[in-house]
């Protein structure tokens, strides 16, 4: 009887490249579970311009679990890839918003002001992870 990560493992890919599928959908459903369990830090980023901080909180959460799931299973991979893309462009604003409050010392992450900024551009790696599941 197959196991789980027999399930979750695919005998196509390098096994390098599926561990770093299988982290990389571990590290965006967790992500998003902890917009359930913790919603107050994820709603105080939302931008202030946006309307609806706590529907953007839940359906980003959802979306990152969900694209998580996705991504785990080597069918649905693709379709995980281009829903967490998606995703982290679409949050990329709440980042922007920690880094300005950061600045005006209304940091929503313990450090220094700079550790805010520094988390801009890392973003860029997590984007390249999420469509490199699209191929």
């Amino acid at each position: 009887m197959p196991t789980v990560i027999d399930r979750l493992s695919d005998p196509l890919a390098d096994p390098a490249m599926d561990r770093s599928r299988l982290r990389f959908a571990a590290m965006m459903m967790t992500v998003g579970l902890l917009h359930f369990v913790m919603p107050g830090p994820f709603r105080k980023i939302v931008p202030r311009w946006f309307p609806w901080p706590e529907q953007a909180v839940l359906w980003s959460g959802v979306a990152e679990v969900a694209s998580g799931a996705l991504i785990a299973l080597p069918k649905t991979r693709r379709v995980g890839g281009w829903l967490a893309a998606g995703t982290i462009v679409a949050v990329y604003p709440a980042n922007i918003q920690m880094a300005i409050d950061a600045t005006r010392g209304e940091s929503q992450i313990p450090g220094p002001v700079w550790v805010s900024w520094a988390r801009l551009p890392l973003q860029i790696p997590m984007l390249r992870q999420a469509l490199r599941q699209t191929r």
